[in-house]
């Protein structure tokens, strides 16, 4: 597959951003949502409190969290969709989303046989968490596509995420993983654009997290305070942590899914100079520099999550090939080419 790269074109130091943008499309992830996980529509920040969202996930509905000018959530700014309810963290965001999309949802979740809301909760049948996408992005790009002026552009946009040519076999791979097989079936009945949207969100989107309670966490260890203060609210936070990974396990965060026109033209590789972050705690990304890098020298992240980063190289090969098709030849992957094809654990 031939594929436009991304390549430094100035030195960049560890921890510099190299690039900051916003997504094409983006939505928080179906069972995300469901389990109560309160976030803007359109730009994932956080609608609930730091003190409600350690209360929900802790299960201690009485619990008071200090320092409350450390936390960000402004709820006087929240405004809903006054057709469907659709939550969203400032007028802004509504009004963003209603000239992007929302105007052909809003309609959709306002019929009588409620098309959408059912099509979610089918999906939630065949996706348990942890998840990676939702069927929900495919649906926005397809509004968004609906309600463009400009149809070519938009058209054109989201080519660029379909760099390369995709053999048939592996286009109905990575269709039958995102969707069974009876789905991929039901597809080939529809037109080639509908197939096209749920290839692109399968290989393409980027997990996106926020939380108010990391916030106010980040914005606590920020200040400066005398040491038995800060002694007592640094045992506060180990607390609710503690509290929060026996009630809620690892599922802290908002999580949802987006598009991001230069951060998907980053080649993967096991040893990555960049990072995907969300500094701003909403849908806006970072690309963060994990060591120095040098002009020419192009830009890599890693496709896997620091647990399946750190497995052998065959574990990380069967992981790439099933997940994005693709074979590593990073510099890490030929050093440990020699290595026995066992998968660990």
């Amino acid at each position: 597959e031939v594929r436009e790269r991304l390549f430094a074109v100035k030195p960049f130091a560890e921890g510099e951003a190299v690039l900051t943008e916003l997504p094409v499309a983006a939505c928080q992830l179906a069972w995300n949502r469901a389990c109560k996980y309160a976030a803007c529509d359109l730009c994932m920040r956080p609608l609930e409190s730091a003190e409600a969202n350690a209360r929900r996930l802790a299960a201690k509905p009485q619990l008071r969290l200090p320092q409350p000018s450390c936390c960000t959530t402004r709820a006087q700014e929240h405004v809903s969709c006054p057709g469907c309810q659709a939550a969203y963290c400032s007028e802004a965001c509504r009004s963003k989303a209603w000239q992007q999309y929302h105007q052909v949802l809003c309609a959709v979740s306002n019929e009588p046989s409620r098309p959408l809301h059912n099509l979610l909760e089918a999906w939630k049948t065949m996706h348990y968490p942890p998840e990676t996408t939702t069927v929900e992005l495919a649906v926005r790009i397809m509004a968004a596509f609906v309600q463009a002026e400009d149809k070519s552009k938009a058209v054109a946009e989201l080519e660029r995420f379909a760099s390369g040519c995709i053999a048939e076999e592996e286009q109905c791979t990575i269709l039958s993983r995102l969707l069974g097989d009876k789905w991929v079936e039901r597809l080939r009945t529809l037109r080639d654009l509908t197939a096209a949207v749920f290839r692109l969100v399968a290989r393409c989107g980027q997990v996106i997290g926020t939380s108010a309670l990391s916030v106010w966490v980040k914005n606590c260890n920020d200040l400066e305070l005398p040491d038995a203060e800060r002694g007592s609210l640094d045992a506060l936070i180990d607390q609710v942590y503690e509290d929060i990974e026996k009630e809620s396990g690892a599922f802290l965060n908002n999580e949802g899914v987006g598009l991001f026109s230069l951060q998907n033209l980053c080649s993967h590789s096991c040893v990555p100079n960049a990072q995907s972050s969300f500094p701003h705690n909403n849908y806006i990304l970072s690309l963060v520099a994990l060591r120095d890098i040098q002009p020419g020298e192009e830009i890599t992240v890693s496709y896997l999550d620091d647990c399946s980063l750190n497995r052998s190289r065959h574990s990380r090969t069967k992981l790439l090939r099933e997940n994005y098709l693709l074979t590593c030849w990073c510099k890490r992957c030929q050093e440990e080419a020699n290595q026995p094809d066992v998968t660990s654990d």
